[in-house]
């Protein structure tokens, strides 16, 4: 897999943050290996990722589909140059309910997703992988869902470590620190912004606008959420966003990738001595 949507912006971040590790073999994106670096750079790495992010995802009237691939891809490029891991080819179809009334790609049988990521990622053990880390560039309580379970599974029928990490698990609270918005969570202020520093040029700013709906709960357990067209549901929807666009900038962006980063790469090292199962 190679970076083909951000340009040359997020090339030079990348070279900003990516600081490897001295004494550490880089790592390769998997589809750049001929069959036989790859035979061996598989058994050899710490840990291979399996990185899924949406191809074809509504965010808003303002942001393109892509917006979760781009994110990912940046990601990867990071883990590549800063790290040992292997990064096998990109997944870019999953499960998204809460976007299904919009315009985009989905496999909405969530047993069908979770199957197909295991059975990937099952194959890079077969092959000698080490470790499986899944990036999902959706949310926990979403895509992460059927990632968990296949992440699970994974452990226990063949004994391999893995790790998922979601889009919440690389924000801290200097990322809030960096909003104004008064809530968000999809086509925000934040990812908005970061947008704008990777891909300005598909940044539909003249139709970014404050959207709340109902807000956040204020009691306990998890409620699954939705962007509804259907105008007769709570959860109705005109733009397919929650929060406030408008309050972006490529400043903030940049913060905000930096810190997703520097979250990112402290889970692969931290990672890569998680303790294998003896043989």
């Amino acid at each position: 897999m190679r970076i083909t949507t951000i340009g040359m912006i997020g090339i030079l971040t990348t070279l900003t943050l990516a600081v490897p590790v001295p004494g550490q073999a880089q790592g390769a994106f998997l589809g750049d290996l001929p069959w036989p670096d790859a035979d061996r750079r598989l058994r050899e790495a710490p840990l291979v990722v399996v990185p899924f992010g949406a191809g074809a995802k509504e965010h808003g009237p303002h942001l393109p589909l892509n917006s979760d691939a781009v994110v990912m891809e940046y990601l990867c490029r990071q883990a590549v140059d800063s790290t040992g891991a292997i990064v096998a080819p990109a997944i870019l179809h999953g499960w998204f309910p809460p976007f299904r009334g919009w315009p985009g790609t989905e496999v909405s049988d969530p047993e069908v997703f979770r199957r197909y990521v295991y059975e990937v990622a099952r194959s890079l053990v077969s092959q000698g992988a080490k470790r499986i880390v899944f990036l999902n560039t959706g949310i926990r309580t979403a895509t992460g869902l059927p990632l968990a379970i296949a992440a699970r599974e994974l452990r226990v029928e063949t004994g391999t470590p893995t790790l998922v990490i979601s889009w919440d698990d690389l924000e801290t609270d200097e990322t809030e620190a960096l909003t104004e918005q008064r809530a968000g969570g999809h086509a925000d202020e934040i990812e908005t912004s970061i947008h704008l520093y990777l891909q300005p040029d598909l940044v539909h700013m003249e139709r970014a606008t404050p959207a709340f709906g109902t807000g956040r709960q204020a009691y306990p357990g998890y409620a699954p959420g939705v962007f509804s067209r259907n105008e007769k549901d709570p959860a109705f929807s005109t733009t397919g966003h929650f929060g406030d666009p408008t309050l972006a900038t490529k400043e903030k962006g940049k913060e905000a990738l930096r810190i997703m980063t520097a979250e990112w790469l402290k889970a692969l090292r931290g990672f890569a001595n998680s303790p294998l199962r003896s043989p």
